[in-house]
């Protein structure tokens, strides 16, 4: 089954790009951490954390996609996405 596309606007997602950008500086750390042979339970430590913070942009993304596309029902339009494949790629961050 083929997934219409929905644009992401960095404005409309918000919270979730700082995260993502935390996420990255996180996983340099884990990153560096491992080339310095660093202790195994800080990185993992670390590791945890990036994992975190991109289950939560990904669930913060899902969020806006189900805003915009209840928004476009609420003005009469037909959103671009079904809730069905919103519920799809929930899951799949499940």
């Amino acid at each position: 089954m083929e997934v219409d596309v929905v644009e992401i606007k960095p404005e409309s997602i918000g919270d979730a790009l700082v995260r993502l950008r935390r996420a990255k500086g996180q996983l340099t750390g884990v990153i560096e951490a491992i080339e310095d042979g660093r202790d195994c339970a800080e990185v993992l430590t670390q590791l945890a954390a990036v994992s975190r913070a991109l289950d939560r942009a990904g669930f913060k993304i899902v969020a806006s996609g189900m805003r915009y596309c209840q928004q476009a029902r609420d003005n009469g339009d037909e959103p671009e996405m079904t809730e069905q494949e919103l519920e799809r790629l929930f899951l799949a961050l499940a």
